[in-house]
């Protein structure tokens, strides 16, 4: 009998085999345990203490704590400094030429530029005319004195002759009155010795006013000649300020050194006392700010040393020059007050200036405003001042 084949309702709770390739079910994993703690070794303790003296050490020596303490006090804080000339017009005008470039090495003395001179020339000519008329005008005076004594000299004769004059008629008329007296001349005779004398007499005082006139305008000659004196005097301050405006319009280098850029063109017009130029001189030094604990050994005269940022660390050398008279926070315009209340401490510099040893290739390389590593020796004996 054939098999009866399965009704279609019935397949619906027929479960399909499994497939014979599907992953077998996960077995169940224990919880790991907790390691059991494991002691260090001996040798692993020396390696941590090593590295936490090394540690220390390495603290110590960048603080410069004990036992890393040095007699060198060293200082980042320094720069290579010059006295920097500001080239400034002392006249007002426009600039007709320029005679030098910029970075330019000059002499002392060396002309840098020139300033249209045409007015100052004029000034001049005009105050030399000043003079010229004073010194006329005082001339005229002294003409006018000597006029006046021989004047005063002229009148005191004409006095001298008077007075004579007067004495014999005197002497005349006292004949004469004792002759009348007698009736042995006339009245008429004796009137006319009268009336010489009288004359005599007048004469006499026309002279003495004379002289007087005379002095007093010798005086007034000899006051206005004062006045003359200081026109002239005055004439000649104004033709010597004339003379150095002129002179002034030519600025000359005050010393040796190098030029900085040149801003200044021509025909620019410039006022007195505008910054043109830049003067930096040869001679340099060094200015190290130190902290104030380490300055308490420092002396003049003691070596230093200083490497220079652009030359690669490379080092001069030179010997401590001037010690600041102040701390820098004493020469700030606006000046701490610690008296008002509430109190920072902080630590201040002292400003070391330290010269630069001659004989160095690299000295002439420096300029102003490099920066510096400073070191001092604080344990050497100070040089003898050179």
């Amino acid at each position: 009998m054939p098999p009866v084949p399965p009704r279609p309702d019935d397949t619906d709770d027929v479960t399909p085999p499994p497939p014979t390739d599907a992953a077998p079910a996960p077995t169940p994993v224990e919880p790991a345990l907790p390691p059991k703690y494991l002691k260090p070794s001996a040798r692993s303790v020396v390696v941590m203490v090593v590295v936490a003296l090394l540690g220390i050490a390495l603290i110590l020596r960048a603080w410069h704590l004990w036992p890393f303490t040095s007699a060198v006090m060293v200082t980042d804080n320094a720069y290579v400094r010059g006295q920097i000339t500001v080239m400034a017009p002392q006249v007002n005008g426009y600039v007709t030429e320029v005679l030098v470039k910029d970075f330019q090495h000059v002499k002392q003395g060396e002309p840098l530029l020139r300033i249209d001179d045409r007015i100052y020339a004029q000034r001049v000519a005009q105050a030399q005319a000043t003079l010229d008329s004073a010194r006329a005008a005082l001339a005229n005076s002294d003409q006018s004195q000597a006029q006046n004594r021989a004047q005063i000299a002229s009148v005191h004769a004409t006095l001298s002759a008077g007075q004579a004059e007067l004495q014999r008629s005197r002497n005349e008329l006292k004949r004469y009155e004792e002759l009348a007296a007698q009736q042995l001349v006339s009245i008429n005779d004796r009137d006319k010795f009268r009336t010489s004398q009288a004359s005599a007499q007048a004469s006499v005082q026309q002279a003495q006013a004379q002289i007087r006139i005379a002095e007093e305008t010798l005086v007034s000659t000899q006051v206005a000649r004062k006045s003359l004196e200081a026109q002239v005097e005055s004439a000649q301050a104004q033709l010597e300020l004339a003379r150095i405006d002129l002179a002034n319009t030519v600025i000359h280098a005050p010393r040796d050194g190098q030029i900085s850029e040149a801003s200044v063109r021509v025909g620019q017009y410039v006022a007195a006392g505008s910054q043109l130029l830049f003067l930096v001189p040869d001679a340099l030094w060094v200015v190290a700010n130190y902290k104030e604990g380490q300055t308490w050994q420092m002396r003049i005269g003691q070596p230093a040393t200083f490497a220079v940022d652009a030359f690669q660390g490379q080092v001069l050398r030179g010997h401590v020059e001037q010690i600041a008279p102040a701390t820098g926070s004493e020469f700030s315009v606006l000046r701490p007050d610690n008296a008002s209340g509430n109190f920072t401490k902080v630590v201040q510099r002292l400003p070391i200036r330290i010269s630069i040893d001659p004989g160095q290739e690299l000295a002439a390389r420096l300029r102003p405003g490099m920066s510096v590593i400073a070191r001092v020796d604080t344990a050497a004996e100070p040089a003898p001042a050179r």
